[in-house]
């Protein structure tokens, strides 16, 4: 089999774009129930549990930069009522107004509507995090025709995997749960040259179910179909989309912040996750974007000069509450590896996080002579909250 071909392609996709609506939407449900956006309202006697005010919803966009003013932040929001994510309480407005009526999301009352692509998205994503959170040693580092892919999957031993978890009853069914995760653009093979098959062919998911979206994504109908590159397992939000050379916003040391471009990955790249902790079910897709991969470093350290009494380095800890999204940073290098790129506004910018920190211990655990993958995956597989040593130059 020649590639699994472009109608599939197409169609995984459209699927994948609409997945892509629905994780905009559920991680901006959960960014206002966080902010208390969302809450119980009353009006004429009557209260409604769980609703926005529209005209307070924007007012909440655009100070929090999700859009530039309010025409945008209008279209925003008719795009998630136009996809049945949020509709008006009463099902009066089929238009979203910039006024004080009352809106809520549908999954909040109970009316959203699960069709058979929905539940096939829901299902995969409820796979890919038990699998993330899981201590087994399904996903690895393998190879297929002399390449080297990260973070595969063996077809036959993911279908053993969805067996013990309970996830399908039988072998059969889970081979067809594996087509139509691939047909839905979840996973893939790794070269993109065979379906799934109960067999030793390696798959990788393709979606990214914990990447940090912004909501003006929603305004750009061209779906990514290129999965993520896997050097770095955390990712942060991309900046001006349609601008060709893709970058991210990263704070320096100096509390400036500079672009640092990226460059794109190959369709044959690996992918995976990136390393945002999500606390209930999203969806999502990958941007095809490799963070930062020039090091912010001057110059790399050892760990014996990082603990050397006396010296130029001072020690600092983080407790870090990952968000509905994620943690917000990006590490890199190896003994010690160090804190390549953070996003201004995740969690671990508000905790004091800056680039070129050296990373010493996470969770209690010593990673001085740890590489950034093994220190990644400590983060990736550990609690939501994540407690942080690092070491900074002192400047005098």
């Amino acid at each position: 089999m020649d590639g699994v071909g472009n109608s599939m392609q197409k169609k995984a996709a459209e699927l994948e774009r609409m997945a892509e609506v629905l994780v905009t939407g559920e991680q901006l449900r959960l960014r206002l129930h966080e902010g208390k956006v969302i809450k119980d309202r009353r009006h004429h006697l009557r209260t409604y549990p769980n609703c926005f005010v529209a005209k307070e919803l924007i007012d909440w966009l655009i100070e929090h930069k999700e859009a530039s003013d309010r025409e945008t932040a209008i279209k925003i929001m008719q795009k998630l009522l136009d996809h049945s994510i949020i509709h008006h309480v009463c099902d009066e407005h089929k238009e979203f107004k910039d006024m004080k009526l009352f809106y809520r999301f549908r999954k909040d009352d109970g009316t959203f509507p699960l069709d058979s692509e929905a539940k096939v998205f829901m299902r995969g994503q409820r796979i890919y995090e038990k699998l993330m959170n899981a201590e087994s040693s399904l996903l690895q580092t393998r190879e297929e025709e002399g390449v080297s892919y990260e973070r595969t999957l063996v077809a036959s031993e993911f279908i053993d995997w969805l067996l013990q978890e309970g996830e399908m009853a039988s072998r059969e069914e889970a081979e067809q749960l594996g087509r139509r995760l691939l047909e839905h653009g979840i996973i893939q093979h790794v070269t993109n040259k065979h379906h799934f098959t109960d067999g030793g062919l390696l798959f990788q998911f393709r979606m990214n179910f914990r990447r940090r979206r912004r909501l003006m994504e929603l305004l750009h109908e061209r779906s990514r179909v290129i999965p993520e590159s896997q050097d770095s397992p955390f990712c942060l939000r991309k900046q001006n989309p349609d601008n060709g050379n893709g970058s991210f916003l990263s704070v320096s040391p100096t509390k400036e912040i500079r672009v640092v471009c990226v460059r794109r990955s190959s369709m044959s790249s690996s992918c995976g996750s990136s390393g945002y902790y999500s606390s209930s079910p999203t969806l999502s897709s990958s941007p095809p974007v490799l963070c930062n991969p020039k090091s912010v470093l001057k110059r790399q350290v050892s760990p014996e000069e990082l603990q050397s009494p006396g010296g130029a380095f001072m020690k600092k800890t983080f407790t870090i509450v990952g968000d509905a999204v994620g943690w917000g940073f990006v590490v890199r290098g190896s003994k010690p590896c160090h804190i390549q790129a953070v996003d201004p506004s995740g969690p671990a910018a508000a905790a004091g996080m800056k680039v070129c920190q050296f990373v010493v211990s996470v969770n209690g655990l010593n990673v001085l002579n740890l590489d950034y993958r093994t220190v990644s995956n400590l983060i990736l597989t550990g609690p939501r909250t994540v407690v942080m040593e690092v070491m900074e130059e002192v400047e005098y």
